[in-house]
């Protein structure tokens, strides 16, 4: 067994047996995975040019890239946030101890050192996780950064009251000390139990018990660095204090914002990051299929959020070949799923529940999305190519179309023959989540049970409305339209945070309806367990056990149709951000 875990992982605890190449990170500036060349000039445009390799490589700097966002940020907070897309722009702005290589396709799974020399080094099993700094990185006001900023950011992350949105996992894994509060109500507690800075470029990690995959989770922005001075709480958002080659020059909170250049940010403590483009600049609250057709026209580079073309969109672009081939056609550890929640009432009856996934016809589930080229339909809560990923056949119906007639029975069975009346909630800017709404509304209908649907906005709704278990009880939210990607391309970093009854708290959840005590043993002992297959075996019960209980209905498997802006440079697909990487893009100019 190697301690260091950029290497071949041998077991521990939860650990991937997966081989992870050498750091080799490209030599200086050179954005990875390109043949280099200066200025780019005319390019093919076809289908999938950036899956798997880097369409119209080129290491020419300059220009702005455009975004555009259907809804509003989550946070800009690095330890306030908890979006796929969010994860992958903030490291525009701020550096985390390691990150994913910025390369196309399987290689961008790699985990290299960010502000980190090395990957993480363990020297007991895996349950203390010590990091090297880099000398010489500073903050955007030319402030070294050193590992007591990063020791903070961790902390201040741990109060879920403050900073309600982001992950957990730092929370569950280290061993804070008993009833600890976090750095905003005890910024002068000792938590030397969970984090220690012996130096200003050493930080150590103690765990509760060993976790083999913790580069995974230094890799997500509650380990970007915060200097305690700046830091205003909620209000660190209008002005992160940058860490990466791009600072915060205009922040209109939800309405637009944008990035220049750092000054203070130095390549050559950097080499992952190849800087090319002068800036973005990101619109928010913007109408998605609007985003589409800029997209389209060329007045609009990249639609922020990667969650690909509208159902308007799509249909027109993947008939027309010339737009078809500014298009990718990316696979996603992302399931499109709905939440059954037993809290409310009739609900709480699992057989009023088992009607709900009976009557569902997935074949309209999956229309919501775009048909074939927006997923494939989903029986369990594991996407394929993850461990302990199988078909689960428990409400298989004829042409996946629901099955009317047993529907009934399990109604007749919770004492509501004739049917009930719920809610479903949707993020109202995301027209795949209304579509699928209204999906399960018809096919619901057909068996007395009556949706009325409940729109909240995207930025809020886990924090203030179907994420908060007070407003979910107090206004009946029966059932929920949810989505969620892989944390990092293993299991756990899928399934453990919606799964976990233990990860519910006052507000800010993902997970909105699996509470089975049994589902949270074996989680443990998945942590516990040293072998793979082992491991996948455990992940394919509590898949089965989460149907068995029917707190969810599976609906697609996802893919997407994302599309290519006009003039982009250096633009892949990466298998860690499951969307175009923002690290690596340039623009023409």
């Amino acid at each position: 067994m190697r301690t260091r875990s950029g290497v071949a992982i041998a077991a521990i605890g939860t650990a991937l047996a997966l081989g992870l190449s050498a750091c080799a990170g490209g030599g200086g500036n050179t954005p990875p995975g390109q043949s280099g060349g200066g200025s780019a000039g005319a390019v093919k445009e076809e289908f999938n040019a950036a899956l798997g390799k880097v369409y119209n490589p080129s290491k020419a700097k300059g220009g702005i890239v455009k975004m555009a966002h259907e809804g509003t940020w989550d946070s800009l907070d690095p330890g306030n946030t908890y979006y796929g897309y969010s994860f992958n722009f903030a490291r525009l702005y701020g550096r985390t101890l390691v990150m994913f290589k910025p390369a196309p396709g399987a290689e961008g799974n790699t985990l290299v050192p960010d502000l980190a020399e090395s990957l993480g080094e363990t020297s007991d099993g895996g349950k203390t996780w010590t990091y090297k700094l880099r000398k010489g990185v500073k903050f955007e006001d030319g402030t070294e950064i050193t590992s007591k900023d990063i020791a903070y950011s961790v902390a201040r992350s741990f109060d879920k009251q403050v900073l309600p949105k982001g992950p957990s996992y730092l929370n569950e894994l280290l061993d804070w000390p008993k009833d600890y509060k976090g750095a905003f109500k005890e910024p002068d507690r000792d938590i030397s139990s969970a984090i220690e800075t012996p130096d200003d470029y050493t930080i150590i990690f103690k765990l509760k018990a060993a976790f083999g995959s913790f580069d995974y989770i230094v890799q997500m922005p509650m380990t970007m660095p915060v200097p305690k001075a700046k830091d205003t709480g909620t209000k660190y958002q209008e002005h992160v204090i940058a860490s990466g080659p791009y600072m915060f020059d205009k922040n209109e909170i939800g309405k637009s914002f944008s990035l220049k250049r750092n000054p203070n940010w130095d390549p050559a403590t950097d080499p992952n990051r190849p800087a090319l483009p002068d800036g973005f600049e990101v619109q928010l609250n913007v109408n998605a299929d609007d985003i589409d057709n800029r997209l389209i026209s060329g007045d609009v580079h990249l639609a922020v959020t990667g969650l690909g073309l509208q159902q308007a969109a799509r249909t027109r672009v993947l008939n027309d070949p010339v737009l078809k081939a500014r298009t990718d056609n990316a696979k996603l550890q992302r399931l499109w799923y709905l939440s059954v929640i037993p809290d409310i009432e009739p609900l709480n009856n699992i057989e009023c529940r088992k009607a709900v996934l009976w009557a569902v016809d997935r074949t309209s589930v999956q229309r919501a999305y775009g048909g074939p080229n927006g997923g494939d339909i989903a029986t369990g809560m594991i996407p394929p190519s993850l461990g302990g990923y199988k078909e689960i056949s428990t409400y298989a119906t004829p042409g996946n179309k629901g099955d009317i007639n047993k529907a009934k029975a399990a109604l007749a069975a919770c004492g509501q023959p004739n049917g009930f009346n719920a809610d479903i909630s949707y993020r109202s800017e995301r027209p795949g989540e209304k579509a699928f709404a209204e999906a399960v509304q018809q096919s619901l209908a057909k068996v007395g049970i009556k949706l009325t649907l409940k729109p909240f906005p995207d930025g809020d709704y886990f924090t203030l409305y179907a994420g908060k278990p007070d407003y979910v009880k107090q206004n009946k939210l029966g059932l929920a339209v949810n989505g969620w990607g892989s944390d990092y391309p293993e299991t756990f970093g899928f399934l453990q945070a919606i799964a976990d009854s233990r990860t519910i708290r006052d507000s800010g959840n993902y997970n909105l309806s699996i509470k089975i005590p049994e589902v949270d043993q074996k989680i443990d002992q998945v942590k516990g367990e040293a072998d793979v297959a082992a491991r996948d075996a455990l992940w394919a019960e509590i898949n089965q056990r989460i149907m068995d209980e029917a707190v969810t209905v599976p609906g697609v498997y996802a893919k997407s149709i994302l599309m290519r802006g006009k003039g982009l440079t250096n633009l892949y697909v990466s298998d860690s951000q499951q969307m175009y990487d923002y690290v690596g893009v340039g623009v023409q100019q």
